[in-house]
């Protein structure tokens, strides 16, 4: 049994020594390297921002309005009376009671509903006042809200 060891005197024809090719080693590195680069300082970007202070635990808030809570339905009633929620206001009052129910809120929204024997003519009076009144967006219902 013998042992072939390369000793460099014989050379054998036909084997050449591996080598291995680290060009795209090296390519792949550089990528990494340049995307490094331009991500650091992304990540170190500050920004600053106010938040407002924590409300005061102990403070007691006050109860919400009532005309708050609940729609603001606008009815004209058979006789042509005028209702907010109903609460009959004559023709000259109810503008400004709608604007003062409308300024509690963030909506100025208003749904609207007629008696069906109420006149065309006397329908639209009222919601001109409404709008008047400072109502942003009339609803005509259909239905009941309840």
């Amino acid at each position: 049994m013998g042992m072939d060891l390369d000793t460099g005197k014989k050379k054998k024809k036909g084997v050449g020594t591996p080598e291995m090719n680290v060009t795209p080693l090296v390519d792949v590195v550089l990528v990494l390297l340049i995307i490094f680069m331009v991500v650091m300082p992304m990540m170190h970007a500050k920004f600053w921002i106010h938040v407002p202070p924590k409300p005061d635990e102990t403070a007691e808030q006050a109860p919400p309005d009532p005309d708050a809570l609940q729609p603001i339905v606008v009815t004209v009633n058979a006789q042509g009376h005028i209702q907010i929620n109903q609460d009959v206001f004559p023709d000259d009052v109810f503008p400004r009671r709608l604007r003062g129910m409308l300024v509690a809120r963030n909506e100025r929204k208003v749904y609207f509903d007629a008696a069906d024997n109420v006149r065309f003519e006397r329908a639209m009076e009222v919601m001109d006042l409404a709008r008047g009144g400072g109502a942003a967006h009339i609803a005509v219902m259909t239905e009941s809200l309840h």
